[in-house]
């Protein structure tokens, strides 16, 4: 069984919004756990995630200068500030729904977590 655990253990987030459309941004603590997270943290992932708010599309942008990456993602937020009736009308909780999705451990810390069972 792979050990798994919340993004927001290895990234933090940002996020922006205009219209029904919101940006996350995810960006990694650690330079070394990039990668992973670029192999982990998918469009497909985060569609799924958001699946209940039906968004019309997701688009990933990556920015490895940064160990960031940047999701782009439409028909989200309900038509907008002006349309939207739910409580968080610019989608700013978002991010931290983002960073509660669980990936596996990084292989540095899969290691060390192999050895400790």
């Amino acid at each position: 069984m792979t050990a798994t655990a919340a993004l927001y253990q290895f990234a933090h987030g940002r996020t922006g919004d205009k219209g029904d459309r919101s940006n996350i941004s995810v960006i990694a603590y650690d330079a070394r756990d990039f990668d992973h997270l670029v192999a982990h943290v998918t469009e497909d992932a985060v569609r799924g995630l958001f699946r209940e708010r039906q968004p019309t599309a997701v688009t990933r942008y990556l920015v490895p200068s940064l160990q960031a990456m940047n999701f782009v993602i439409d028909g989200v937020l309900d038509g907008g500030v002006n349309d939207a009736l739910n409580l968080d009308t610019h989608g700013k909780a978002l991010s931290f729904r983002l960073l509660q999705l669980q990936i596996p451990l990084p292989p540095r810390l899969a290691t060390d977590a192999a050895g400790n069972d």
